[in-house]
């Protein structure tokens, strides 16, 4: 998830696991406890884009990381804030949650965590949240500042912790239960259809867990479609197909280092395309600009294969390419199951 959404939320739980002990000193320390797995970050100073790629969301995101992390934090707060009298073991509960709680959100992503790292590169991914979600982080960001507003003493900052916390659990399980109808909508359809496919992805559009963006993989490349939990079960998907053009791809630049890492990236979901004098990777998984309204347009991420050096911004360059209120007027109206 942003930043924003982990320091409020970092926050949040701080102050109710903690609060009573800490005062409102445990909604600072439970912000920056739940941000640090994003250090991360610093990678990309000395890193190639690609290998930033599976740098980011890594070791960072483990497991291992998160147990070190919790267990170092709480050795030296027992030490710094001896005062208080936590006990080693709430320290370790207290900063062990809320890398835990980083872990999971950032795994209801596209992009995936490498919860398993160094032992295993796999990278976990449920596509439940888009990576900045206002319905998800508005309660969060509200409790904190209330929080930080209201007197210590104060009968109401029960109500700010609860409020925080459950709306942005509800909202986290209602994304969730959408997910699978659509899945199951989009399963049914595809069979009505007649579309055969190996895999299927469904994820959310931009800033909403509405408008789901579907990924139907058969053996020569990609059908993509959206589907809004608004439609109707009887209502047929309209599909664009792309084709994965891996013969675009010499043995040369098949055995780049750089093309390796993509393809590993991607776990799979990606297609090559020509434009212009340079070879684009596109990562399906990060969706279109503005396609639910242009079937065709072109994919978020994309990589410039001929030009290594020019993909610093290969996910943010095209998340909001091309984004005015027509395009939000767009979705909404798609959102609500009109075409």
């Amino acid at each position: 998830m942003d930043s924003i959404t982990h320091v409020a939320l970092g926050a949040v739980v701080g102050e109710a696991v903690a609060g009573k002990s800490l005062g409102k000193r445990a909604l600072f320390l439970g912000a920056i406890a739940q941000s640090i797995p994003d250090i991360d970050f610093i990678a990309a100073f000395f890193l190639a884009p690609a290998d930033n790629l599976l740098a980011h969301r890594g070791f960072t995101h483990s497991f291992l990381f998160g147990a070190l992390v919790a267990l170092t934090l709480a050795a030296l707060s027992l030490r710094w804030y001896k005062a208080h009298q936590v006990p080693f073991s709430r320290w370790v509960f207290f900063f062990g949650l809320e890398i835990l709680i980083h872990l999971a959100l950032d795994a209801c992503n596209a992009y995936g965590v490498g919860w398993l790292e160094p032992f295993s590169h796999q990278r976990f991914s449920f596509h439940v949240l888009f990576v900045a979600d206002p319905f998800y982080s508005l309660a969060p960001v509200l409790a904190m500042i209330m929080l930080m507003s209201v007197s210590a003493r104060s009968t109401a900052r029960r109500f700010w912790i609860w409020f925080g916390i459950v709306v942005s659990t509800a909202y986290l399980l209602y994304a969730i239960s959408g997910k699978i109808m659509v899945t199951r909508q989009t399963t049914a359809t595809l069979a009505q259809q007649r579309v055969s496919y190996k895999r299927l992805l469904t994820t959310p559009t931009p800033f909403n867990s509405w408008l789901w963006y579907v990924v139907a993989e058969n053996g020569s490349g990609f059908y993509t479609g959206y589907r809004s939990v608004a439609d109707a079960w009887t209502d047929p998907l309209l599909l664009h197909y792309f084709h994965k053009n891996d013969s675009l791809l010499s043995e040369e630049i098949n055995e780049r280092h750089d093309v390796k890492q993509l393809k590993k990236f991607s776990q799979g979901y990606y297609t090559i395309e020509q434009r212009g004098d340079t070879l684009l990777f596109n990562d399906l998984r990060f969706g279109q600009i503005a396609g639910w309204e242009y079937p065709e347009a072109p994919f978020v991420f994309q990589y410039y294969i001929n030009y290594p050096d020019a993909n610093l911004m290969v996910i943010q360059r095209g998340r909001f390419s091309n984004w005015n209120q027509h395009t939000f007027s767009s979705m909404i109206e798609r959102m609500r199951g009109k075409k």
